[in-house]
């Protein structure tokens, strides 16, 4: 089996660690077929697309709404960085999976709109497959309906009609999407159980997704959610390409379509404000 890779961009040592150790027991990878680049330590550096299964993107204290002007020469570097190999990547219908931070490098990518207006606080929200997700080959064997951790500032508000939208929630009308036929993303957080979300939230206290003085009572109703249907969605997506080829890439899927496609000339769908109900979720969003 080619490895995957795994790309995350998270200064803390014990962590990181503990992420890339997430994501071999939630994909069922041993350490070796998880290959891990930490970008926010050196550059990216080049990537033969040929000699992965596929490629995972993990979450970050890194946002992309946030202004230039803010973000640190590496947070620039890793954007430039991730923008070019998506270039390829979407290109050739590489599979990818993005998780949280996904959403909003694939989503500016393609010409989304990612700002603050869907950000949600730490906790487990109930996501709801859209008609589009029901038939997605990652994500219809999950649930109709499901529980997931969250903790986002920003989302996309405003979506090009190419990208297949396969989960929402009430308070976030995109939580999951697809590009092409194999570039995925969720804004949800498969890869996390109820200990190791709390390890990151005590981590992550002062770093302003949730007031710090309600970080006891953040940590109980993470530690009694149960998420253990959201990360499926790994498992998945290990199952659904572990064992393709260079010349198969691009043959599983779902979608009608293949490949980037021009922001300028692609439909949009705006999102209204926040409060949508999750029953009306699948209505607000392409299917194709």
């Amino acid at each position: 089996m080619k490895p995957f890779l795994l790309i995350s961009t998270r200064g803390e040592d014990e962590l990181a660690a503990q992420e890339h150790a997430s994501y071999c027991h939630l994909t069922g990878l041993l350490p070796e077929d998880l290959e891990w680049r930490r970008v926010e330590r050196e550059p990216l550096g080049p990537i033969d697309l040929d000699h992965y299964s596929g490629i995972i993107l993990a979450g970050s204290p890194f946002t992309v709404s946030e202004p230039v002007e803010s973000k640190s020469a590496t947070e620039l570097r890793v954007e430039r960085e991730l923008s070019a190999l998506l270039d390829e990547v979407i290109r050739r219908d590489v599979p990818f999976l993005g998780i949280c931070y996904g959403v909003g490098t694939i989503g500016a990518h393609q010409g989304a709109i990612v700002d603050r207006a869907y950000g949600e606080p730490v906790e487990a929200v109930r996501v709801s497959l859209t008609e589009a997700g029901l038939a997605d080959p990652l994500m219809r064997e999950l649930p109709n309906e499901f529980d997931a951790f969250v903790g986002h500032k920003e989302g996309i508000s405003r979506l090009p009609g190419h990208i297949a939208v396969l989960a929402s929630s009430p308070g976030c009308p995109v939580q999951a999407f697809r590009v092409g036929r194999n570039v995925y993303a969720t804004q949800f957080h498969p890869e996390l159980d109820g200990a190791t979300f709390a390890s990151r939230i005590r981590i992550y206290a002062d770093h302003g997704y949730f007031d710090p003085v309600e970080l006891d009572a953040v940590v109980e109703r993470v530690e009694n959610a149960d998420v253990r249907a959201s990360q499926l969605v790994l498992g998945r997506f290990v199952e659904e390409y572990a064992r393709a080829l260079p010349d198969d890439v691009g043959s599983p899927g779902g979608a009608d379509t293949a490949g980037p496609v021009d922001p300028a000339e692609a439909t949009i769908v705006d999102f209204p404000a926040p409060g949508i109900g999750a029953a009306d979720a699948p209505r607000l969003v392409p299917n194709r």
